[in-house]
């Protein structure tokens, strides 16, 4: 590979680094491609055929540096960090004696790596679907989550808005659940950057999704859009729904899935946690640990239920918290690809 070799290998060399050049060029290109997507694929569609609209796009800087961060440098970092350490206890070909995971308990899947790779998959989603439920359910993981859902203006840069605690401790869990299932390191980045890619398109401010039936089998930008809706007093339990990743049957199969409504509008109705938006990077980070360390000490934060934050980051019953949002500006034929 050309980049692998007049790029990165001198790269290396001046580095006095020993790493495999074709593994970090592959990276590289994965890269690019994803900020092509979002940038020269999503962000037209956004202007095109917009969800809503916005007088201005302020309030989605702050997203596309969170992503230029995530792709440029986190996510990287994340791989020396955890990707490496999986890769040393799973063992490579050399030191591993035999298959482990589902290669040892269905052989059959030796001769057949893509269906081996789809079930991991499978496996994957399923375990980010609970673990999703999860940090909306329990009360400190909330704390750093809410920063995710603060957003008020919904984008194709949004996906990386988030807690770099909450998502060292998902990648914890999806890792483990991979290494007892015998994923190789790099099958494992695959999945992490095809659930990245697949979540930028879902973020996505765009009013049509895959259809009636598409959008009963993967995750659409109009069933994302749902899961971001800012509470409705009348009805308080509207937004706890569409939890899935990529795959939407989850929520059709545990009950959480919601289908039918008109565009609403993004972001939460907690005043401490919208307060995000006017904050920067390192700030936003910040106040979503100061949320948790206020909640993980506490009784309610281990408590199955919503909770809002006071100003000293204590959890509240949700009612105590409320924010007025502007309405939101659509057309009339907005929204009518997933009526049901």
């Amino acid at each position: 590979m050309w980049l692998a070799d007049h790029v990165v290998t001198p790269a290396l060399q001046a580095l006095g680094r020993h790493d495999d050049p074709h593994d970090i060029a592959i990276a590289l290109l994965l890269t690019a491609l994803q900020l092509t997507l979002i940038a020269g694929v999503f962000r037209p569609l956004e202007s095109l055929w917009p969800a809503e609209r916005w007088q201005d796009r302020n309030l989605t800087r702050v997203d596309r540096t969170y992503t230029l961060l995530m792709l440029l440098g986190l996510f990287p970092l994340f791989s020396y960090l955890v990707l490496a350490p999986l890769a040393s206890l799973g063992g490579s070909p050399e030191t591993v004696q035999g298959p482990h995971g589902l290669r040892a308990w269905v052989p059959w899947f030796q001769q057949h790596p893509w269906l081996l790779f789809a079930v991991y998959y499978l496996l994957y989603d399923f375990v980010y679907y609970w673990m999703h439920r999860a940090q909306h359910a329990i009360p400190w993981w909330w704390a750093l989550h809410s920063l995710h859902h603060s957003q008020r203006q919904l984008s194709c840069w949004s996906n990386d808005r988030g807690s770099w605690l909450d998502g060292m401790l998902q990648s914890v869990i999806l890792a483990g659940v991979g290494l007892l299932a015998g994923v190789e390191a790099d099958e494992f980045a695959a999945l992490m950057l095809l659930g990245e890619l697949v979540q930028n398109y879902s973020h996505t401010n765009v009013r049509f999704g895959f259809g009636r039936w598409g959008s009963r089998v993967a995750v659409d930008l109009v069933f994302h859009r749902l899961h971001h809706m800012v509470v409705d007093p009348q009805r308080p339990g509207l937004h706890n729904c569409n939890f899935g990743q990529v795959f939407a049957f989850w929520d059709v199969l545990f009950g959480t899935a919601l289908y039918g409504e008109p565009i609403r509008p993004t972001g939460v109705a907690d005043p401490v946690v919208d307060a995000d938006n006017q904050r920067g990077v390192l700030a936003m980070q910040w106040h979503a640990v100061r949320r948790f360390w206020g909640t993980v000490r506490r009784p309610l934060g281990w408590k199955f239920g919503e909770v809002a934050f006071s100003e000293d980051c204590e959890p509240v019953p949700v009612e105590h918290a409320s924010v007025e949002h502007a309405p939101v500006e659509h057309d009339d034929t907005a929204h009518p690809s997933t009526k049901s």
